[in-house]
């Protein structure tokens, strides 16, 4: 069906602009000092906008419904296994204002707590009480500031490396004039040859949105950049965002000038202080010797919802809503950021750009092992050197973890893509850890955040934690995602006397096939999984 002004006969979109005061309430209510008594109300007066829209967004985000929580500890499994409850217990028993939170992207830096709006690695038990109950006086014993973690391998180049995370940032803008002077249809056919998928979770090929993007007959149209990194596991692009600032920036600059975009969003979530001013120095300095001509970049801080990280929800929140995703179709390349066609992209993924239009398609593609591409695998848990390594998309896990200086104990379990990619046992250590591969066990590679398990944990416990997190950060939207979340985790808790684990792969797919997005769709694989591999655990 044709799209008649960016949308599809007989359907209505509630599309803002980027005018509208509402794209402007969750950083009101972020100044503000979140969803206190009386906000709302004034922003209502200030704005115009209905009291009960402006507090429907503010109860939306933990980073706003609960301004009072100024210490935050991560509850992820990484976390955990590094004695993040230990650290809670701390922070409280100081008398710090304290609540847990879902991953905070240091699963390599572990245990993490987060502080107003800065992420602390490496916080210890003596760190919390050293504090004497003063939220500032809270710090981190290791360097909170650079918040830079293991990269691997030792030795890179851009020649080897796709990305070269070691490498000296390059402002010289040279892939920019590259791609403007071979023009918009070669640099498609580029990206097709080199076989780039996205490496956000979906693995889609990037040809194919930028082609569709560039093909609209709407002519204003959007990139974005999907920095709302909150899968448990993962930090690769905390670390890109930060080391290579100028690859990223590159990329969003070729990205639009191929697309006939002229603006620029980067949605970085609001965890991401550190990450946010190396970027934001980084966009000065090349305003200064305007680089790219004609590219407006515009950077916007999320207010704290794992759900953001998928793709239209993430819109949703750019609009100034409530992060809840949209019904496909149509997708964002055809109506997306204020109803407009939109380029959206995770940070690794555009980061390859500006190599592959300098060193060719075949270059890039020749990278892999089983897949076009190096890919940059997050490693925590019960490794020697938790961290980020850029290696040929294809590689096992006993490689990997031989670069990140080998196990600690005997492995067990582990997930190779975060929690959405549930367990799987030791046996699967030699499974190539790509897309094909892991699909093909029911798992997924996603983002690459690979947390390993030794023999020391019990995967009940383990899958319940996941199923926790998945729990609290379903948006609530649609009722399988809802209400199978709640269930599930209610019966590995052994709190759902009725049914309890039996019925387990019935939910399971009545989510499967009737969430909206992939938060539904995959929340119950940390438990299917376990039970299929491990059931001596829930003996």
């Amino acid at each position: 069906m044709p799209l008649i002004n960016g949308q599809r006969p007989g359907t209505i979109y509630l599309v803002s602009s980027p005018n509208d005061p509402r794209s402007t309430v969750p950083d009101r209510l972020a100044s503000a000092g979140g969803l206190s008594e009386g906000v709302a109300r004034v922003l209502s007066r200030d704005t115009g906008l209905h009291e009960a829209d402006i507090y429907g967004v503010g109860s939306f985000y933990h980073l706003l419904a609960r301004p009072e929580a100024r210490v935050r500890v991560c509850g992820g499994l990484s976390c955990q296994l590094a004695g993040s409850r230990e650290v809670l217990s701390a922070c409280k028993a100081a008398g710090l204002p304290t609540e847990e939170i879902s991953c905070l992207a240091a699963c390599d830096r572990a245990p993490a707590v987060l502080r107003d709006r800065r992420t602390l690695p490496s916080v210890t038990v003596e760190d919390a009480t050293r504090s004497a109950g003063k939220v500032e006086d809270l710090c981190s014993t290791d360097s909170e500031t650079a918040w830079l973690g293991t990269i691997g391998p030792e030795t890179q180049s851009m020649g080897t490396h796709a990305l070269n995370l070691l490498g000296e940032p390059d402002w010289s803008a040279e892939a920019f004039k590259a791609a403007n002077k071979m023009g918009p249809a070669a640099l498609f056919d580029l990206l097709e040859e080199s076989g780039l998928q996205g490496r956000g979770g979906a693995g889609f090929p990037a040809h194919i949105k930028w082609r569709a993007v560039a093909g609209q007959a709407v002519q204003k149209r959007y990139i974005v950049l999907n920095a709302d990194e909150g899968e448990p596991g993962t930090f690769k692009d905390r670390e890109v965002l930060m080391r290579r600032p100028d690859l990223v920036l590159e990329g969003l600059a070729i990205a639009a000038a191929a697309t006939g975009a002229s603006e620029v969003y980067l949605y970085l979530r609001g965890e991401f202080e550190v990450p946010s001013g190396v970027i934001a120095q980084a966009i000065a300095k090349l305003e200064e010797t305007n680089r790219y001509p004609d590219i407006t970049f515009h950077m916007h801080a999320g207010q704290g919802a794992y759900i953001c990280g998928e793709e239209t929800a993430l819109l949703e929140a750019l609009e100034g809503k409530r992060g809840m995703p949209r019904l496909k179709p149509p997708f964002p390349v055809e109506v997306g950021l204020w109803g407009k066609p939109t380029l959206v992209h995770n940070v690794e993924t555009i980061a390859y750009i500006p190599g592959i239009v300098l060193k060719g398609g075949a270059w890039f593609k020749n990278l892999g092992r089983t897949e076009p591409g190096t890919k940059l695998y997050c490693i925590s848990g019960h490794v020697q050197n938790p961290g980020t390594y850029e290696l040929p998309l294809g590689i096992s896990l006993d490689e990997l973890v031989e670069t990140a200086g080998g196990y600690v104990g005997t492995l067990k379990a582990f997930s190779p893509g975060g929690a959405s990619s549930g367990f799987l046992p030791a046996s699967e250590r030699g499974r190539a850890l790509d897309f094909k591969g892991l699909g093909s066990l029911g798992s997924m590679l996603g983002s690459a955040g690979v947390v390993v398990l030794n023999d020391t944990v019990n995967m009940r416990w383990a899958a319940e934690e996941q199923l926790r997190f998945f729990e609290e950060e379903s948006c609530g939207q649609c009722a399988p995602c809802r209400i199978g979340t709640h269930y599930l985790h209610a019966a590995v808790k052994g709190q759902e006397k009725s049914l309890g684990l039996a019925h387990v792969g019935d939910v399971a797919w009545q989510m499967n096939e009737g969430s909206i997005c992939g938060l539904g769709q995959a929340a119950a694989l940390p438990l299917t999984s376990a039970l299929k591999y491990f059931p001596e655990d829930f003996s």
